[in-house]
């Protein structure tokens, strides 16, 4: 399903055999990149490029980054994804409190909980925590 379009290219995200991190994906016929995106930040980073040899310039690869990153085309690839494949990525995945974030190789404390499952709202652009052992869940506003 197509989320935005850069300069001619198609952001889209592939609706079958598809798997976590979410992603999306780019076609450019000699080349094909993917671009990560999460439901507990806004950030968008590049994840790969293929083949190498074939690599676009950067300037081309950093627009369809910020492409991305605008707030209606993130949302709108949060709600494809969560729509489709019903998982925001997160479930087993460690929170810390204190940082407010998602931390990975570090080692458990009294500000980290397991995140028993996560859940996207497309309508209010938010994901829902439910951390095990917590007396309560942690609402993310996107």
């Amino acid at each position: 399903m197509n989320v935005c379009r850069y300069r001619g290219f198609s952001l889209v995200i592939m609706l079958r055999d598809e798997h976590c991190p979410p992603h999306v994906h780019v076609d450019a016929g000699t080349w094909g990149a993917r671009f990560k995106f999460s439901f507990w930040h806004n950030g968008v980073e590049l994840w790969d490029v293929v083949p190498h040899s074939q690599r676009p310039p950067s300037a081309v690869l950093e627009g369809l980054r910020q492409a991305l990153r605008q707030p209606a085309h993130l949302r709108r690839a949060r709600g494809l994804w969560w729509s489709k494949l019903r998982t925001a990525c997160l479930d087993n995945q460690l929170w810390d409190w204190e940082g407010n974030e998602v931390v990975v190789m570090k080692r458990i404390a009294s500000t980290t909980c397991m995140i028993g499952s996560a859940s996207y709202e497309p309508e209010a652009n938010k994901t829902l925590l439910a951390l095990m052992g917590a007396p309560e869940g942690v609402e993310i506003e996107l």
